[in-house]
């Protein structure tokens, strides 16, 4: 999903005027997007003479981190509010069970956005 880099948006509004399902605004000199609304056409990424809407695998790293930092958090908890050494395992063993259902959402996801492209 694209983002916006407020570091790099200069506010011109181009992307505003060119993003077919209005999904850009203009606040305070910077574009926001209504990720809600945006049907990921691209339109943006091309337009952008400041190059600040940016793609979403620019964030793989920030989002695993935040991800562990989480688990890590989680796993300390349940040892310290279970008063067992061994709850911090079965609290990773529960989270690697989380992602790997969240891994399977995605593949099956992108078998049938494949299938989706041959149908036509």
């Amino acid at each position: 999903m694209p983002w916006i880099s407020h570091e790099q948006c200069v506010g011109c509004g181009i992307c505003v005027d060119k993003c077919p399902a209005g999904a850009i605004s203009i606040r305070d000199g910077i574009a926001e997007l209504e990720i809600n609304s945006c049907i990921r056409c691209g339109i943006c990424h091309d337009v952008c003479p400041s190059s600040a809407i940016r793609h979403d695998s620019e964030l793989i790293p920030q989002e695993i981190q935040a991800n562990l930092k989480k688990a890590e958090w989680s796993m300390a908890e349940c040892e310290r509010l279970l008063g067992d050494p061994h709850e911090r395992n079965k609290c990773r063993e529960r989270l690697i069970k989380h992602f790997t259902s969240k891994k399977r959402v995605v593949e099956e996801t992108l078998k049938e956005l494949h299938r989706l492209g041959q149908v036509i």
